[in-house]
């Protein structure tokens, strides 16, 4: 036989990124055969919660963050176009938001898929006890708090997920290799309001 597969060590720093990739990194973390860490010394939010959730254990400093992985559409929360349609009557609803709401509802289901995926995880082994999951998917994709809301280890240890505060003080050392840039955008942007101008299609309904 050969030798078993090497544990996996990840250091988890990003406000999040690209959807494609972050399942694509998460679907490989899910299926190694052995033990997958990852650590997060400040934050890992959307995208990076998903590959935390990968883990077999998520390893935080103790003011460490994660967040909420609910599907943005346009700038937009998902969750928030389809409260708009559940509201009002589609009568007084542009095509536009129509059109983004059909998206946002297309959106939520698949995040949910994927994060039940995650948290299904029996390799090497069960992580999350299956009553967890489904409570823990709605937490983390319904929209219930803002996309920046930040998910302490405290808060999401009580949510269920393998949760450990030791971080190690070889992670604070390599990354005072990498200093933080003193200016630059926000680590998570939220905007509250558009900042720019929707045009309607051709033939739209407007209010």
């Amino acid at each position: 036989m050969g030798n078993p597969a090497p544990y996996v060590d990840l250091i988890l720093h990003t406000p999040g990124g690209l959807v494609l990739a972050t399942e694509q990194i998460a679907r490989a973390l899910i299926r190694h055969p052995a033990k997958v860490t990852v650590f997060v010394p400040h934050y890992a939010m959307s995208g990076g919660t998903m590959l935390a959730l990968a883990a077999d254990e998520i390893v935080m400093d103790v003011n460490a963050v994660l967040g909420p992985v609910d599907p943005q559409i346009g700038g937009y929360a998902a969750a928030s176009i389809l409260q708009v349609v559940a509201e009002k009557p589609i009568t007084e609803i542009d095509d536009q938001t129509l059109i983004l709401a059909d998206l946002a509802r297309k959106a939520m289901q698949q995040v949910q898929n994927f994060v039940r995926e995650l948290l299904k995880d029996e390799v090497p082994k069960r992580k999350i006890a299956p009553e967890r999951v489904e409570p823990l998917i709605q937490a983390l994709t319904s929209g219930r708090v803002t996309h920046d809301y930040p998910i302490t280890a405290e808060e999401a240890r009580e949510l269920g997920l393998p949760i450990s505060t030791e971080l190690p003080p070889q992670i604070y050392a390599l990354m005072d290799l990498y200093p933080q840039a003193s200016i630059g955008r926000p680590s998570v942007q939220y905007i509250p309001t558009p900042y720019d101008s929707r045009p309607s299609p051709p033939g739209s309904r407007s209010r």
